[in-house]
């Protein structure tokens, strides 16, 4: 019997963590033996609570060690496991393949440097920024040029990768892929008279746009006076945002629920009347495919790999970022539309079915065994 082959999966996240890197990483564990791969995962975040250099270090060191082991390697983002290892893979001579999910350079540079441009002309830009941006920058650069193939999950960010000087020969678009247990969904109890909740999730980071949504909660309490925002997650704005809810006095009406587990989560969601992510930034969000296979109707940003996802009027709502009029326009008719309300629903349905795991783990395959690649 022939031996199966071995990949690494290097990723920073992995269940219980909840987000897209960690359910990716998760289905390749699960998926990936039915195709005749064995899977090795290697954590980062196990090592999290070392300093930064030390757990890069012992990462490094973790990898090197697996090599020997292995047939391929796969890294799931460019920066703190990509780093890692593209050191190990030089020194060992080997060959490595890499996703990129998102630009990380722009994020940190959003979250720490003072960086305001979109994430179109960051990427095309080097000279403007501070220091550390700037390495961020290079690493993720040099990590992606250096792997053998760049997988992506949208077109969006198939041009935002070839604009860090990639040919788009060497980037393939792969779709996430969504799909959900029954052993989620058994306990849910779904109303068909909901209450006028809105809900959002997401890291709270100046370009999810939360400080927005919270802005026009008075507006949208002239028509309903019932109305609810639940924004589910955590991050460096909670404090702000919080501060906002105050100053708006609006504590009825917002609620900040911190992080939830994703039973939690599809709770909270299923409640829903409205789903918004008012984002500047999406390479693919895997948020949605949840929101959609849950059956609440969607209003999201026409940015990133969302349109790639939404159609407007058909699955969902697009509107432009941070425009207050545009969202309360697309929120109220989903409030008090209902006939609109269901056919986004049965158009989202439809939609996330396409995205299954079946597809997404045969294009990886093709891309891993392909004669070229051994």
């Amino acid at each position: 019997m022939p031996k199966k082959p071995i990949i690494l999966v290097a990723t920073g996240l992995f269940p219980p963590e909840i987000g897209g890197p960690a359910t990716y990483a998760k289905i390749l564990l699960e998926e990936l033996p039915a195709h005749g791969w064995e899977v090795k995962i290697l954590n980062f975040s196990e090592l999290k609570s070392y300093p930064k250099l030390i757990r890069h270090l012992m990462y490094f060191t973790r990898v090197w060690k697996t090599l020997p082991l292995v047939d391929q390697v796969y890294a799931l983002d460019p920066v703190s496991v990509g780093l890692p290892v593209m050191l190990a893979c030089f020194f060992r001579r080997r060959s490595y393949f890499l996703r990129v999910a998102g630009d990380y350079a722009w994020e940190q540079g959003q979250q720490r440097f003072g960086v305001e441009t979109d994430l179109d002309r960051f990427s095309l830009e080097s000279r403007n920024y501070s220091w550390p941006v700037r390495g961020f920058k290079k690493i993720q650069t040099i990590v992606a040029y250096r792997a053998k193939q760049v997988i992506v999950p949208s077109q969006y960010l198939k041009k935002i990768v070839s604009n860090w000087g990639l040919v788009p020969g060497k980037i393939k678009v792969i779709y996430n892929a969504f799909e959900i247990d029954n052993n989620q969904i058994k306990d849910l109890t779904i109303e068909t008279d909901k209450k006028p909740i809105i809900f959002s999730v997401g890291r709270l980071v100046p370009w999810k746009g939360f400080a927005t949504l919270i802005s026009i909660v008075p507006r949208l309490l002239l028509k309903e006076p019932n109305l609810q925002l639940i924004i589910a997650g955590d991050g460096p704005d909670y404090q702000f945002l919080k501060e906002q809810i105050k100053q708006l006095n609006l504590g009825a009406n917002v609620k900040l629920l911190g992080r939830l587990s994703q039973a939690d989560l599809f709770k909270q969601l299923v409640e829903a009347k409205v789903f918004v992510l008012n984002s500047a930034y999406e390479g693919f969000s895997h948020q949605l495919l949840e929101v959609m296979a849950l059956g609440v109707p969607i209003v999201t940003t026409i940015i990133g790999g969302n349109p790639e996802l939404i159609s407007s009027g058909e699955n969902g709502l697009l509107v432009p970022y941070d425009d207050k009029t545009a969202l309360i326009e697309a929120i109220e008719q989903l409030l008090f539309d209902p006939v609109l309300n269901q056919k986004l629903v049965r158009g989202a349905k439809s939609r996330v079915v396409t995205f299954n795991k079946e597809r997404m783990i045969k294009e990886l395959i093709a891309i891993l065994e392909d004669n070229e690649n051994f």
